[in-house]
């Protein structure tokens, strides 16, 4: 059975703990909260923003914004187009199989619309990858081997007992070194990971990964010159699971909606439990969106003491508000509301 080449190495290994913590930290923050619909658009305009501009794409974050708006914007009809596009590959992404081939050629019909011939067809022609110079650091498979070498790749992806991080990651790159269409196989390849992880996570279906690649777009195109040398992926995998541990640590919620979730957990808790004071009230919010912070961190954020505010976990978790998860230097405090 087919299995591209790739080696799991400890820097892998602690990524991925990493990233699973920053996962359970953001969750913990949104509790049962789904991202409003806003703020899953901002991240979503920010995504497709960051992809196209890889692909070459000069349209500014605010027309981006604007074509999604439906406002008519200035530019490039091309351009103008692949945003129109990737809108609606987005918009299709809950009904999509991550694991189906057939889902992947129907997103790329989508994403490669009125832009070239026969989108969502694999290639029936040799393709190159070119350097701004116009040299060629990629020469893909011949084209009579791409369905055969897709279909081991969907097969692989389906059965691999891999974890998630990983076999995505791998993905990917596999996908990139195919080449499977003749045009959108970088943003394809971006789009299709972001499938992979989000039925592993779903926070990953709007959480705006590509603006970490895009701020190292030289490094993600040099790490794939250097596994494709290598001949396997390893170093793209390390390179990938750091832009998402990158991405998640610098996840900043947004105010109004921290504002929002604040506002609900306070009426909430008032109705449920009248005797709680204010300070316990802001102890808890803090709590609700750094889960991880120390007693003393929240007692310079609140104005209490770091005893003081033992005291109000004490309260808080007698009351079945709150549970310790983990050790007490290395766990968190998890809201069970």
């Amino acid at each position: 059975m087919y299995k591209p080449p790739f080696d799991i190495t400890s820097e892998m290994q602690h990524l991925i703990s990493e990233i699973s913590e920053q996962v359970g930290i953001i969750n913990m923050r949104l509790g049962d909260n789904v991202p409003s619909p806003q703020l899953r658009k901002k991240s979503q305009i920010k995504t497709i923003h960051s992809s196209l501009a890889i692909e070459h794409n000069s349209l500014s974050l605010k027309q981006v914004t604007d074509i999604i708006e439906g406002k008519r914007v200035m530019g490039a009809p091309d351009e103008i187009q692949e945003v129109k596009n990737a809108i609606e590959a987005y918009r299709l992404m809950p009904e999509l199989d991550a694991f189906k081939e057939k889902d992947l050629q129907k997103a790329h019909g989508l994403m490669m619309k009125d832009l070239v011939k026969r989108a969502g067809y694999y290639r029936q022609e040799g393709v190159g990858v070119f350097d701004g110079n116009g040299n060629c650091i990629h020469m893909a498979p011949p084209a009579d081997r791409v369905p055969q070498l897709m279909g081991d790749l969907f097969h692989w992806v389906r059965t691999t007992k891999d974890h998630p991080l990983i076999y995505s990651c791998v993905f990917h790159y596999e996908f990139e070194f195919i080449h499977p269409f003749i045009d959108g196989n970088g943003r394809m390849g971006r789009f299709w990971q972001t499938m992979l992880l989000s039925r592993w996570k779903g926070i990953f279906a709007w959480l705006p990964v590509e603006t970490i690649v895009k701020e190292h777009q030289q490094d993600y195109y040099n790490v794939i010159a250097h596994s494709d040398a290598a001949g396997n992926s390893t170093a793209f995998v390390e390179f990938m699971l750091k832009c998402l541990l990158d991405a998640m640590e610098n996840y900043e919620d947004n105010e109004e909606e921290v504002e929002e979730l604040h506002d609900k957990l306070h009426d909430k808790l008032h109705d449920k439990f009248p005797e709680l004071s204010e300070k316990a009230f802001s102890v808890l919010e803090v709590l609700k969106t750094h889960p991880s912070l120390t007693a003393k961190n929240i007692g310079e954020q609140v104005s209490l003491s770091e005893r003081q505010v033992k005291t109000y976990f004490n309260a808080l978790k007698q009351a079945g508000i709150i549970a310790r998860v983990g050790s007490n230097k290395t766990g968190y405090w998890k809201v069970i509301l």
